[in-house]
């Protein structure tokens, strides 16, 4: 077993198909648009943007750094699909429709450490980024709905919960 498959079997519950594994250098190559083997700043921020994903400067630098192993601001490809693989992990086993996916998202933009929870300073600084100020009221209005568990964070369920 070479070194790329020991780690990303490491990272993520299950390996990706060979079908998986070619659409990733695909979208690996449409974030590289100058074509020089990593992904900077500029293009992933240009790609969400596309997404309609717009995100402050800082939130992008923060995403690349803590997907880079040497946590620097640029992404090889190996880099960027055991990202992935990390990311997907995250994910709950089975995602099947597009509001799940979509609720996946939009959990993932507020939980910028990838901890599996945010918290309310999370959500407030994941709101202002997205130009959505919210009020202190707001905020301890939806800790306090989602959290069954009362621990001041909200997880993914929790999360999606709020919006089925």
């Amino acid at each position: 077993m070479d070194k790329e498959t020991s780690r990303r079997k490491s990272v993520g519950r299950r390996e990706f198909t060979e079908d998986e594994l070619k659409e990733l250098r695909i979208a690996f190559d449409l974030l590289d648009r100058n074509r020089d083997g990593r992904v900077t700043p500029s293009e992933l921020q240009f790609m969400l943007g596309k997404l309609g994903i717009p995100l402050k400067d800082e939130m992008v630098l923060r995403l690349l750094r803590s997907a880079s192993p040497s946590g620097n601001e640029l992404l090889n490809e190996s880099e960027f699909v055991t990202w992935v693989k990390k990311i997907q992990s995250l994910l709950p086993e089975e995602v099947e429709d597009d509001t799940s996916k979509d609720l996946i998202a939009a959990f993932r933009v507020f939980d910028v450490e990838r901890r599996g929870y945010v918290t309310k300073n999370e959500l407030r600084a994941a709101m202002e980024m997205i130009g959505e100020p919210v009020t202190e009221t707001q905020l301890n209005d939806f800790i306090r709905s989602a959290t069954t568990d009362k621990d001041g964070r909200v997880n993914y369920e929790e999360f999606a919960r709020q919006f089925t």
